[in-house]
């Protein structure tokens, strides 16, 4: 019966450096080239029981070995880091490098050119990445704006940055590309957005001229006791608005569901509920029934203290 190869603990889980590895005497150039290693990228090589080809984190760990000094992992990777997961696994690693470095051109890599100030970048679990205040102004001023609001919230609504911390840094800042989109973000950024399609759903009123809607925002009945919180709402019509995810479709949250939207109604709430369909291909219908809901309850209230 063949042996079982034997793997260094300090090679069995994380990418390393073949040439290092080599060169401490832990494997040879030809164990490299059997079956128990992964090749990531030129020299950086992973044992098969830690190969995850969709595991984004470990093409960070792979990449931050090949950054130079001054490097660090930015942008969505870096939010990735940060706990914001808001990329595909399958998606290259973003690394901004100081200007002067070229290095060869890695399928798995997008890199930027720029300087970091040394205040930006931080230790994370090993890696040099973006503090969470450089992740989110790079985000907010580089991406679609859309795209921009989800990232800013999200960073927001983990609590690795605050927003009073950003509109800091972007004041301190020298101008740079984006930093019009930027300001445009932060002035409709919301930290208590608890998911990506909540922003979205926000920006699908905003955007289309709606006021904009308090996030998570508690109800409670005549007697003062809490009846629940929904995503968004207009408090002085009773309107409040909710994205449906997939998760709500689980038994026991659609239960919880259909008890919470009978309280809400029993207190005189207007409950509209959207979905991702709505939201992504139909926005014009959300912005419609929004206004509609808006107009009756309107009409209500002038009815109601209007004489008799």
């Amino acid at each position: 019966m063949p042996r079982t190869a034997r793997v260094p603990r300090e090679l069995a889980f994380l990418p390393f450096l073949g040439s290092r590895a080599v060169a401490e005497g832990l494997l040879t150039r030809r164990m490299l080239e059997g079956r128990s290693w992964y090749r990531l990228l030129p020299d950086v090589y992973v044992h098969a029981g830690g190969y995850q080809p969709d595991d984004h984190r470990m093409w960070c760990d792979a990449v931050a070995l090949t950054l130079p000094p001054g490097a660090a992992i930015c942008g969505l990777s870096a939010a990735y880091l940060w706990g914001v997961r808001l990329l595909d696994r399958q998606s290259p690693v973003s690394v901004v490098l100081p200007g002067t470095y070229r290095p060869r051109r890695q399928e798995r890599v997008v890199v930027s050119y720029y300087r970091l100030p040394a205040s930006d970048v931080t230790r994370f679990a090993d890696l040099s990445v973006t503090t969470p205040a450089r992740t989110a102004f790079d985000l907010g001023r580089l991406m679609p704006r859309v795209e921009a609001v989800v990232a800013v919230d999200a960073l927001l609504a983990r609590r690795l940055v605050r927003l009073d911390t950003l509109a800091g840094y972007l004041a301190a800042h020298p101008p740079c590309p984006g930093i019009r989109q930027l300001r445009q973000v932060l002035a409709i950024a919301e930290p208590l957005s608890e998911s990506p399609m909540e922003t979205r759903l926000r920006l699908v009123l905003v955007d289309g001229g709606a006021p904009r809607p308090a996030a998570q925002f508690e109800v409670h009945d005549s007697q003062g006791r809490f009846v629940g919180r929904v995503d968004l709402a207009y408090p002085q019509w009773r309107i409040a608005i909710e994205y449906e995810g997939d998760h709500h479709r689980e038994q026991a949250r659609f239960r919880r569901d259909v008890a919470r939207l009978n309280d809400l109604r029993a207190c005189g709430w207007l409950v509209l509920r959207f979905t991702a369909d709505d939201v992504l291909r139909h926005p014009d219908r959300v912005i419609a029934l929004v206004f509609r809901a808006i107009a009756e309850r309107r009409q209500s209230a002038q009815a109601t203290r209007s004489p008799s």
